[in-house]
């Protein structure tokens, strides 16, 4: 009987979880066996689970589970080097020459595990099956929103958390907006047609700013990007890759430049293929804006848990889009699995 165990998230500021007990429920009666960490911090509480007959387990007790189990997650699990003997289900950020990820490889050779990346499970036209993208949108570009008004106030953006759903997001934010006693700004997306920039133009809109949305067509030139400097707002939405052109560069710090806020949603500030070079580490809930230039200010946003920011919303949207996958666990050696563990063998060649 295939086994999952459903493992409490030990990041900080991490509420999300990628499988409602309604979605525990379809699984068990699939014939799955399913195993739910008790976590003090999960937007969906542990009761749902227990009422959907889940097996639960101690928070944080998933390195003693069965060696069969397969370990579900989506945030990292703790630096500490140990081996990694289980298979798991999880945002490793390991394949994209992430200095971070060869450590988590090397973790997974040393115990003979596997890992199965959430970003890499993928369908036969290699379409991801499930993302938290449009809520990363929504949230990142709120964040951003809050640098700039901020910004207006002769201020850096000061700790941000969690809201209970989006319509308390949006009133807090709009509030901040009305304070500042400025015209709305406007804003440029990138990837404007995929989830992540959908939600993104979706919060921008609803806060009453002028949105110019990009995409692949505008972008295929390869820049430069003149246009970008142009706005007060930039929210990237594009996954870094080889193909990917570089969309602020460095010079941009010292240039003319209306823009003062960057919100780089995607977030892979140690990637080679970074398009917005002006910053080179991810920021946090407890300081989410970087300031790289002064006079005018330009800040960067670049939090990479976003969606855990409306964590109820984004994890029965992600857990709805996954279920159908997981529904197939019982073959692993078919489908997005059998895909996933193929990119896992690849990039562990060179560890």
């Amino acid at each position: 009987m295939t086994h999952l165990w459903v493992r409490a998230e030990q990041r900080a500021n991490e509420d999300r979880v990628g499988l409602t007990p309604d979605g525990a429920k379809s699984l068990m009666d699939a014939g799955l066996r399913v195993t739910v960490e008790d976590s003090s911090v999960r937007a969906i509480g542990i009761d749902g689970y227990a009422q959907a007959g889940c097996e639960i387990a101690p928070e944080n007790s998933w390195p003693g589970a069965p060696k069969d189990a397969i370990i579900f997650g989506l945030k990292e699990l703790p630096e500490d080097g140990s081996p990694l003997p289980h298979r798991h289900i999880m945002f490793g950020h390991a394949f994209k020459g992430q200095h971070s990820g060869r450590a988590l490889l090397r973790r997974f050779k040393a115990g003979g595990g596997t890992l199965y990346d959430l970003e890499y499970l993928v369908d036969e036209a290699g379409r991801r099956v499930a993302a938290f993208g449009y809520w990363a949108g929504f949230a990142g570009a709120a964040v951003t929103l809050k640098a700039w008004a901020a910004q207006q106030h002769g201020k850096l953006c000061g700790p941000v958390g969690a809201y209970r759903n989006k319509d308390a997001m949006m009133d807090d934010l709009r509030a901040e907006l009305d304070a500042t006693n400025a015209p709305r700004p406007d804003a440029i997306v990138i990837g404007a047609l995929g989830r992540v920039g959908t939600g993104a133009s979706d919060l921008m809109e609803a806060m009453g700013v002028r949105v110019t949305k990009w995409d692949m067509a505008e972008t295929a030139s390869g820049g430069p990007f003149p246009e970008i400097l142009d706005h007060d707002l930039f929210i990237n939405c594009i996954l870094a890759g080889p193909q990917t052109p570089v969309f602020v560069p460095r010079e941009a710090l010292t240039t003319s430049r209306k823009l003062t806020a960057i919100g780089d949603v995607a977030c892979d500030p140690d990637s080679d293929y970074n398009p917005v070079p002006v910053y080179d580490k991810a920021t946090s809930w407890d300081a989410p804006a970087l300031r790289v230039a002064e006079n005018p200010p330009l800040d960067v946003m670049a939090i990479d848990n976003l969606p855990s920011m409306l964590p109820l919303e984004s994890s029965i949207d992600y857990a709805g889009q996954l279920l159908p996958s997981l529904l197939t666990l019982d073959d692993l050696s078919s489908g997005v699995w059998a895909r996933a563990e193929a990119t896992f063998k690849t990039h562990m060649k060179d560890i």
